[in-house]
């Protein structure tokens, strides 16, 4: 062959390559589909690019994407946990120690509410748009509202809580956004062995997000002990004590941003995920090929008769890859999908699953204060002390059952599997909530919060992380990102409902019977047990997911068969059935 023919060639496989390539880098998530641009079939390049990420280890790549998709929920729990302790520091500048209910309630609900329409509203757009093209988007939302969080102050025109809690409420959609898009996209490029250890250290990172917020109020309190320690009340918080609150509660908030600032740049410049670039796009691709191929057929058919039939045949398989293509995603589509039951059934498990859990993970929380006080740390002598106690004493709880917790699923989700895992915790928790609901005035203290953190400890070591961790894997990737925005709103309805209904029903009747605060507290724990028991048989309707790949799940509950998978199979159907004379001919 002669050098111009060479050089001629190795242009053509540059330009081909250069064809192929998709913007993003490898700083967070690996780029396996520009590995091999230079494999002309899209089918098989798809199929070598899957091949590569379900086949990898576990090593500083998956280190990475685990801290980069995780800071959306190292931001959302810590901006919870902030905010429940920057409500008793705001207490004291704007209402002197004593914030109204109603207004306790709107500014923790608030975040709940915008959670929905984020988790529903990019869940969608993700599968529309592309997991790309919004990742960043969420985190940006999330960093502005709370920066603007920090700014709001009470004057004759502006209502405090009111501008808050709007603030809160669009934050609250950037926090919703992140829970599918950060979901299917750790999926997406996550190696199957290890996939479901990835997606629980991704969502594990709320603990961390929780001991963070604990530790920095601890250091502000500190801080500010001289202002504080002073007044024993809050009607003796004086200006010098409102001003150390003031700051204090800003100050908690916005540190907030940091994390998310930290990994902002590594979001915007991800890979497009190469399931959902050659899923939904591989149909115009598969069309041009075909198109192609049969034109390198008509060109050769006068002049070799070899290449007619190979361009035919590549013709025919792009063809029948193109028929056998799952059908574009349209609301037309997921209803006719969804609307069978054995495909509808797994939507309503995820969905249902997360419901009934969220009604109790979020109601319990309501309730850290009873258990607080159970193990001497309410104290009230000063401001400074109370402030300090409510720290530690939070910090005691989150370490001793959720933090434990979330990592033992990390540890055993891949070994012991997500559904084994989900069934058993609602079955112990639906025990467990039954035994303080129907035996509270015997438990004791001590009692009391033991079960408290075992409560926590089950919650996330089951349900609370493998609801996460499912709607990520189990649906087509036409429709992963919208059916888990589903499943995730379903879950924030119920903590919406826990955290206004079932949270005033703790004090229900106990003035007219002249009773302590919290007298309805045994009812609510048995009320919380009826949604565990729910939650068993929600369990039931979801499959199994372990060490299975993605294509491998559809193909078993949603009866797709990958169109790579499908073009692989035909190739090797097509090389056994060929006699060894054509064998040797083709040679």
């Amino acid at each position: 062959m002669s050098s111009v023919n060479k050089d001629t060639i190795h242009v053509a496989e540059r330009s081909l390559h250069k064809e192929h390539l998709t913007e993003g880098g490898n700083m967070a998530f690996h780029n396996h589909l520009n590995d091999f641009a230079h494999i002309e079939d899209p089918l098989e390049r798809r199929r070598l690019a899957l091949e590569s990420i379900d086949n990898e280890g576990f090593g500083w790549q998956q280190v990475k994407t685990i801290s980069i998709a995780g800071v959306g929920f190292l931001t959302d729990s810590y901006d919870i946990f902030a905010i429940n302790l920057g409500i008793t520091m705001m207490s004291y500048v704007y209402w002197h120690g004593s914030m109204p209910g109603p207004s306790q309630t709107l500014l923790k609900v608030s975040t709940s509410v915008g959670t929905v329409i984020g988790q529903f509203g990019f869940g969608t757009l993700a599968d529309i748009v592309g997991r790309k093209r919004i990742y960043g988007m969420e985190l940006i939302i999330m960093i502005v509202c709370t920066i603007l969080q920090t700014t709001v102050a009470h004057s004759p025109a502006i209502n405090f809580v009111a501008v808050l809690t709007f603030y809160r409420i669009v934050m609250g959609i950037g926090i919703g956004g992140d829970y599918p898009l950060s979901s299917i996209i750790t999926s997406e490029f996550a190696t199957t062995k290890w996939r479901g250890a990835i997606m629980g250290a991704v969502f594990a990172n709320q603990a961390w997000g929780q001991i963070s917020g604990g530790i920095i109020a601890l250091i502000l309190v500190a801080a500010y002990k001289g202002e504080l320690e002073y007044a024993n009340s809050g009607a003796e918080c004086d200006a010098r004590c409102q001003k150390a609150c003031d700051q204090m509660w800003r100050i908690l908030i916005g540190l907030g941003t940091v994390p998310g600032l930290a990994c902002l740049y590594f979001r915007l410049t991800i890979p497009e995920s190469p399931r959902y670039q050659l899923d939904v796009n591989a149909k115009l691709e598969l069309a041009a090929a075909a198109q192609e191929q049969d034109g390198e057929k008509k060109i050769h058919d006068t002049s070799d008769e070899d290449m007619a039939i190979n361009g035919l045949e590549r013709a025919s398989t792009a063809v029948e890859s193109l028929d056998n293509h799952p059908p574009k995603a349209s609301f037309k589509d997921f209803c006719r999908h969804f609307g069978q039951w054995k495909y509808g059934k797994i939507l309503l498990g995820t969905a249902g699953s997360w419901f009934t859990l969220d009604v109790a993970f979020y109601g319990l929380s309501l309730n850290s204060a009873v258990i607080l006080q159970t193990i001497g740390y309410a104290g009230s002598k000063n401001v400074y002390k109370k402030l300090y106690d409510t720290a530690v004493g939070n910090l005691i709880l989150i370490c001793a059952g959720s933090l434990p917790g979330y990592w033992v699923s990390v540890f055993t989700v891949d070994i012991i599997g997500r559904k084994p895992i989900q069934l058993a915790g609602f079955i112990i928790l639906t025990a467990l909530f039954c035994v303080i609901g129907f035996a509270y005035h015997k438990l004791g203290d001590h009692g009391l919060l033991a079960l408290y953190v075992i409560c926590q400890f089950f919650q996330n070591f089951g349900p609370n992380t493998t609801t996460f961790i499912v709607p990520g894997e189990c649906f087509p990737t036409r429709y992963r990102s919208t059916a888990h925005g589903i499943s995730a709103a379903s879950g924030k309805v119920g903590a919406i409902i826990a955290q206004t209904a079932l949270g005033t029903l703790i004090d229900h009747n106990c003035a007219r019977d002249g009773k302590p605060t919290n007298c309805w507290l045994p009812h609510v724990m048995e009320i919380f047990a009826l949604f565990m028991l729910l939650g068993i048989f929600t369990t039931l309707l979801i499959p199994e997911t372990k060490r299975k790949t993605l294509e491998e799940i559809n193909e078993l509950y949603h009866d797709e068969i990958d169109p790579a998978t499908l073009n692989f199979r035909n190739k090797n159907n097509d090389i056994e059935s060929s006699s060894p004379s054509q064998l040797q001919h083709e040679a």
